[in-house]
């Protein structure tokens, strides 16, 4: 191994009487990981959706790993929202506020960002994500409840994904500048920086400046920033790209920067900061084969690898599958990859090992809605952000079609998920589905599940029988959801989109949905789900659990955190071709 290779996996080794709670962390050069968002538990709201979830299982790979990575987000003290739903399925959005305190440690450094007419003071709490095996990932949660802020600068750090390009803008200065700032006055020595989407993209404008300052002229410090820094973008929708007119980043950020420097790598007419994060990144890539193809076509002037995401397993795989992979996998924790050896697994102890966490899920839906699902039929499980991309309501394309399948192969539907805000078309679908449920009463039962989060996703990944995903190609970028579900012996029937393109084999991993739009999708769903899926489960159990061995032997040995990491270690932190 490399010298560079040694120091960026060798394992902490913290001072035996070290003087704060950071100085054990700055004594090893680490990679610096922005996210606006972070999964770090249920309890802690400082995550949205699947971007933070992704995030919190690379983190928590870290940690097994012992990959030397410090991360930076926001407190978030609000959360994103929680979400209520009245019986006509009309979402209600309330605070999900937490205590960092309880949770983790405040830092006695501060400093500050001029935002606008004011300097912005911004604190910092230390989180550490621990592995079982000894590793301890530290995670700096930016706050600007800082007395010296005023009111509004007070709730810059409150909300995840505050409305308003103004408020939004402020935000990413603060994760982003203020981030830099933070790791320089705690001593970090950082190799790298690595930004998960474009929201910290504002911190290259930091690592310039400090080029700048330090006698670099405009072109050799954008060489230099360019080799430091590693950006992983998520989307191929344009529209979700964080976009600030000039007239205001002026405002916001002042004469601090180089405005024509920034025209020329954010954008001529506004400032795209995925434009600015791909401009200022040595290495860029997608999140599957499929979205790096899309990116190429989106930006042709640029380069992207692929590196597929993948999940954390001892995370996603609920109590009762860990322990028969403990028997029969016993490395399958540290080596995800020896999964493949699932074939050991007698089908009896599987299918006894996923009923259990059946059960579970049906006690949790029993106890939240009051409905009594039947563990003898199949489960299919949806759970995802309710968003037009995402057609939550294709399955209910065609209610007689719904109801003819459920006189041959009767089965249960389990619905989860929020709408942004102000995604309008997002809550009108979840009123649809409530009103299909209600049509539907009697001929299938369908719950739809409240504040949809992590714990009650670990519920849903396990518990369910069939794992069902039908985004609109090509705007599924990855997709984590099935490959949790597979860690459980859950196969999907998805679109072949993102992730799927490459999990799915037709008939041992699950099943495709293939058309040409949504009606052709709804007919190919519905043909699989009458003509092969259903009736699988029905009528041949042993043909069943080949199926569930065959997800995790297949998908869950490949689509793994650890996997992810190793590769981003090797092939984009250490640059190896």
């Amino acid at each position: 191994m490399s010298e560079s290779a040694a120091v960026l996996l060798s394992k902490d080794s913290a001072p035996s009487a070290p003087h704060s709670a950071i100085e054990q962390f700055t004594h090893v050069p680490r990679i610096a990981y922005f996210s606006m968002e972070l999964a770090l538990r249920n309890d802690i709201p400082t995550y949205a959706g699947g971007l933070g979830v992704l995030a919190g299982d690379l983190l928590r790979s870290a940690a097994d790993l012992d990959v030397s990575l410090v991360a930076i987000t926001l407190a978030s003290r609000r959360g994103y929202f929680r979400q209520q739903l009245t019986p006509e399925g009309d979402q209600i959005e309330l605070p999900d506020e937490w205590n960092p305190a309880a949770f983790a440690t405040r830092l006695g450094t501060t400093v500050s960002v001029r935002l606008g007419e004011r300097d912005v003071w911004i604190g910092a709490w230390l989180y550490i994500v621990e592995s079982p095996m000894g590793g301890r990932i530290p995670v700096l949660l930016l706050d600007t409840t800082d007395e010296r802020n005023d009111a509004d600068a007070r709730k810059l750090t409150d909300r995840l994904y505050i409305d308003g390009n103004d408020h939004r803008l402020r935000q990413e200065a603060i994760l982003g500048i203020g981030g830099i700032r933070m790791l320089r006055a705690l001593g970090f020595e950082i190799r790298e920086f690595h930004m998960n989407e474009g929201h910290s993209a504002l911190l290259s404008l930091e690592l310039l400046r400090e080029e700048t300052s330090r006698g670099a002229v405009p072109e050799r410090a954008l060489e230099s920033v360019r080799a430091r820094n590693n950006f992983t973008t998520h989307t191929p929708v344009e529209a979700a790209y964080d976009r600030f007119p000039y007239e205001l980043v002026r405002q916001v950020l002042g004469e601090t920067i180089d405005h024509n420097l920034l025209r020329r790598l954010g954008g001529e007419k506004e400032l795209n900061t995925t434009r600015l994060a791909l401009e200022t990144s040595g290495l860029v890539n997608g999140v599957a084969p499929s979205h790096a193809r899309l990116e190429r076509k989106l930006f042709p002037e640029f380069s992207f690898k692929s590196v597929s995401n993948g999940v954390h397993s001892p995370t996603w795989t609920c109590p009762s599958i860990a322990l028969l992979f403990d028997r029969y996998v016993p490395d399958w924790r540290c080596e995800p990859e020896f999964l493949t050896r699932a074939v050991r697994i007698p089908d009896a102890e599987l299918r006894q090992a996923h009923q259990e966490a059946k059960q579970a899920l049906i006690a949790f839906v029993r106890g939240t809605t009051g409905v009594a699902l039947d563990d003898a039929k199949p489960i299919l499980a949806f759970a995802r952000r309710m968003t037009g991309y995402k057609r939550p309501d294709l399955l209910f394309h065609d209610d007689a079609m719904l109801r003819a399948i459920a006189l041959e192969h009767p089965f249960q539907v389990v619905i989860a998920g929020k709408a942004h805000p102000n995604d309008e078309e997002g809550k009108e679908m979840i009123r649809f589905i409530h009103a299909r449920a209600r049509e539907l009463a009697g001929a299938i039962p369908i719950v739809f599940l409240p504040n949809y989060a992590l714990d009650l996703a670990r519920l849903l990944v396990a518990g369910s029988d069939v794992w069902l995903n039908t985004p609109l190609p090509p705007l599924e970028a990855s997709g984590t959801s099935g490959m949790k579900a597979a860690h459980n012996g859950v196969p999907s029937l998805s679109v072949l989109d993102g992730w799927w393109i490459d999990g799915c084999i037709e008939g041992v991993t699950g099943w495709a949905i293939e058309g040409g739009g949504s009606a052709e999708d709804a007919h190919s769903l519905y043909t699989k789900l009458r003509e092969v899926v259903l009736p699988l489960y029905d009528r041949d159990g042993d043909g069943w659990v080949r199926v569930m061995k065959g997800a995790i032997v297949h998908n869950a040995s490949l689509f793994n955190s650890h996997r992810m990491l190793r590769r981003y270690a090797t092939e984009v932190y250490l640059g190896a071709v």
